[in-house]
């Protein structure tokens, strides 16, 4: 079976065939999704990276990811919303990481994006973004 090779963030790909693509390829078409629908966004290969990073986190399971996509849908946000929800508690860390003089320590850095995801609320997130 061939996977998936195109992208819609409002139905989540299947976990299998999303990650049975290269990690490039899974950021084309997410970018490749956003062009054609003319979204726009600041770096569109850094959303597209981000909107990846989350896909992959629901496809494996990590539990934080999934209860915050059903739990920020069910507060009524849209699936490609609770997506970007949970992608800007991830760029924050990493701009966080990335700007840290010292090393930060992964294990603090994981439990404090696991915390921040299971905290995402949607009406405290629209607030946030502007969304």
């Amino acid at each position: 079976m061939q996977p998936e090779t195109s992208y819609n963030p409002e139905n989540p790909p299947g976990p299998s065939d999303w990650l049975q693509l290269p990690e490039y390829e899974r950021v084309r078409i997410v970018a490749t999704y956003h062009m054609v629908h003319r979204l726009k966004s600041g770096s569109a290969k850094a959303h597209a990276a981000l909107h990846a990073i989350v896909e992959n986190q629901a496809a494996t399971g990590f539990g934080p990811t999934v209860r915050a996509l059903a739990r920020l849908q069910s507060q009524g946000l849209s699936r490609h919303e609770a997506v970007h929800a949970v992608g800007s508690v991830v760029s924050g860390f990493m701009f966080a990481a990335m700007n840290s003089p010292s090393q930060t320590d992964s294990h603090a850095l994981q439990s404090g994006i696991n915390t921040k995801i299971e905290a995402l609320d949607a009406e405290a997130w629209r607030k946030e973004y502007g969304a």
